[in-house]
């Protein structure tokens, strides 16, 4: 049930670096770091120097994952083992920001909602917030029965990771949540749900 046009689908323009900014904090998980390497190259280096990197190096086995960063590797880089710790930090660091600070992330789609979310708790515009999507299309899903989260979600339908059910993932989505929409896809003949396929690999 891709349906591109829907328009709560959120897009992802790409980076756009405000050359102006007090000072950049870039969420980046692992698939994201190619894209600030690309970044590195368009930009100057008082922006770098300006510029704080959260780096998750969740599924990463390299000695240093920051060398992949290009010039950014310069810059101020703080690592974590986590998307869920860099997100806590990321909370601290907006906590203390100053005007004139912007906010970006650039990686997976997970990741891009709960850095847009985290940017809107803190009094962010989500327009104002730089995203750039890299690698795998796996969703965060929300399901409309029980309301909890099923996080990596590849397939469609999906079985919920609360209660069960079988969801069929819709393109709806929910900036408040961060999450696309999963709702059953069987309920009105429990356990004839269609085969399960890779849709978002």
């Amino acid at each position: 049930m891709i349906i591109q046009t829907i328009k709560s689908r959120p897009t992802y323009p790409g980076l756009q670096i405000n050359p102006h900014a007090k000072a950049n904090l870039i969420a980046v998980d692992a698939d994201g770091r190619e894209g600030i390497a690309e970044l590195s190259e368009k930009i100057d280096d008082a922006v770098i120097e300006r510029t704080t990197i959260l780096l998750s190096t969740a599924g990463l086995q390299e000695e240093d994952p920051a060398a992949a960063l290009g010039k950014m590797k310069a810059a101020n880089v703080w690592t974590f083992p986590t998307n869920e710790t860099l997100l806590a930090r990321l909370d601290i660091a907006l906590s203390k920001a100053r005007m004139g600070t912007q906010l970006y992330a650039v990686g997976n789609e997970p990741l891009l909602a709960e850095v847009v979310q985290l940017g809107m708790k803190h009094g962010i515009p989500h327009p104002a917030i730089g995203t750039e999507h890299r690698g795998s299309l796996r969703r965060r899903v929300q399901c409309v029965h029980c309301k909890g989260i099923t996080e990596n979600v590849t397939t469609n339908p999906v079985t919920c990771s609360h209660c069960g059910l079988n969801l069929l993932v819709r393109d709806h989505y929910s900036r408040r949540i961060g999450a696309f929409q999963g709702v059953c896809i069987d309920a009105e003949a429990p356990g004839e749900a269609p085969e399960q396929k890779v849709e978002f690999a």
